[in-house]
């Protein structure tokens, strides 16, 4: 990991030295253990900021949205994915961006150890390869760090950019996920009442924060649809109808497009299973149309075109 982060550093370094790039999108060491915070860098005497650990959660593509000056950007599998949607969508300008690929073998869910700790603060943090060091006041843990990945972590087959201007070390195995969407059917097996009362369940618990929203480097609609007066589109309550409309449609709205960075269920106040959503529609387009989101430049979202040999069960005669 600290070889990683000092090439990290070196590449940034010589990228903008030799004005290849104007800034470099990374992570920075955040104000709290086992946190990072997105670091942007400007002037070369600056890359020492930049960090690689196994809490560098936060997807950087969303920053690159609108973004004027050639930017470099540290990216995982994930991140790299969706970068490459954007470039598809029309939403980045390909010749304006740095890829650096960073290979990952997961991230550090934060509030999996919380969870684990009762409440306790955590003060200090240590991460080995294998194990995660928490200290608090009067308490000291060691944590098997594998258990305590994100579950987007857990089931990814691409740990790797599959697409990248530079790649920093050695590519890490992919994982083989026979079962990936293990948990999606244990929900397709049960009956139309309890699917209802599985996801009323979850979506009663939402306080309409949108942090799923700001998060997703995908949700990047100038204005929402959520934010829509003329016409509204649903009530602006916490009434279990109107959240559930709300998220039916986000997820829809990211169909075909979701890379399933994780992102939305960790950064989700009240612990939502925001995936059991987006993983269900992306098991649909890959059984579908056999597409997975960000793999190729040249390849566009199905749902983004039209062929005549898309299946047409829906209309009826």
């Amino acid at each position: 990991m600290a070889q990683i982060q000092d090439s990290i550093r070196e590449i940034a370094e010589k990228l903008l030295k030799e004005k290849k790039v104007d800034i470099i999108l990374g992570y920075e060491k955040g104000t709290l253990p086992l946190r990072t915070t997105p670091c942007f860098v400007k002037n070369p005497d600056d890359v020492a900021k930049l960090v690689w650990n196994d809490c560098c959660d936060i997807p950087l593509s969303k920053y690159l949205i609108d973004m004027t000056q050639k930017a470099g950007v540290i990216a995982k599998g994930c991140d790299a994915r969706s970068i490459v949607v954007c470039i598809n969508e029309k939403q980045i300008d390909r010749d304006n961006v740095v890829i650096i690929g960073v290979p990952c073998q997961g991230i550090i869910d934060r509030k999996k150890i919380e969870a684990e700790l009762n409440g306790k603060e955590i003060l200090e943090a240590e991460v080995t390869d294998d194990r995660v060091l928490i200290k608090g006041k009067n308490f000291e843990r060691t944590l098997q760090k594998k258990s305590y990945l994100s579950d987007s972590c857990v089931t990814c087959k691409h740990r790797n950019p599959p697409v990248s201007d530079i790649m920093v070390g050695e590519k890490v195995p992919e994982q083989d996920q026979k079962e990936e969407f293990a948990e999606i059917m244990k929900i397709e097996a049960k009956s139309p009442d309890e699917r209802w009362a599985f996801f009323s369940k979850e979506l009663e618990k939402c306080i309409r924060c949108y942090a799923c929203r700001n998060v997703c480097p995908l949700c990047y609609c100038s204005e929402c649809f959520v934010d829509k007066t003329m016409p509204l589109w649903f009530g602006k309550t916490n009434d279990v109808s109107d959240t559930m409309i709300y998220h039916i449609v986000r997820a829809l709205h990211v169909a075909g497009r979701c890379v399933d960075c994780g992102a939305c269920s960790r950064v989700c106040p009240m612990d939502i299973n925001l995936r059991a959503l987006t993983k269900k529609i992306e098991k649909i387009v890959k059984d579908r149309f056999n597409h997975e989101a960000g793999l190729s430049l040249e390849e566009t979202p199905p749902l983004g075109t039209f062929k005549l040999e898309d299946t047409q069960e829906f209309i009826i005669e």
